[in-house]
């Protein structure tokens, strides 16, 4: 869920992408920009398709609203990969969820969504107990005034 920038702005943080533009972005973004959001879940898979590397302790992004405006600058402090059925409560918890169900839940709608398909090029995608994930958690830097 990150974009790297471009090859012209060297110097510039890469971006950080929550879900997509919309209603749900912005709902994650605010929750982020409160405080109430400090962990994300992301498939390898879009990593691997996208040829990106994971994200490292201590690399920062832009955090983007739906309108592709900063809005933060975000730091990762810890990341690790899991089986998607390996996530725990605390992690959930820091996303914004309430329960490991009602996350599985989320994700799982997501990730099965028309965008995120089209997004991995695979129609018929589903996530399972063994779909790898990438747990990242992150805290805020720097708000950036609109």
């Amino acid at each position: 869920m990150t974009d790297h920038g471009g090859p012209n702005d060297p110097v510039s943080p890469p971006k950080a992408e929550f879900a997509f533009p919309g209603p749900l972005r912005d709902q994650l973004v605010g929750a982020i920009l409160e405080g109430d959001k400090t962990t994300m879940t992301a498939l390898l898979l879009e990593y691997e398709r996208a040829h990106e590397p994971l994200p490292a302790v201590g690399a920062r992004f832009v955090l983007v609203n739906s309108e592709d405006r900063p809005v933060a600058v975000l730091e990762v402090t810890n990341v690790r990969l899991a089986r998607l059925v390996e996530v725990d409560l605390a992690h959930v918890r820091d996303e914004g969820e309430i329960n490991l169900h009602q996350s599985r839940e989320a994700h799982e709608d997501f990730c099965h969504s028309q965008e995120m398909r089209t997004e991995l090029r695979d129609p018929a995608f589903i996530v399972d107990d063994t779909t790898q994930v990438v747990l990242e958690r992150f805290r805020v830097v720097e708000r950036i005034d609109p």
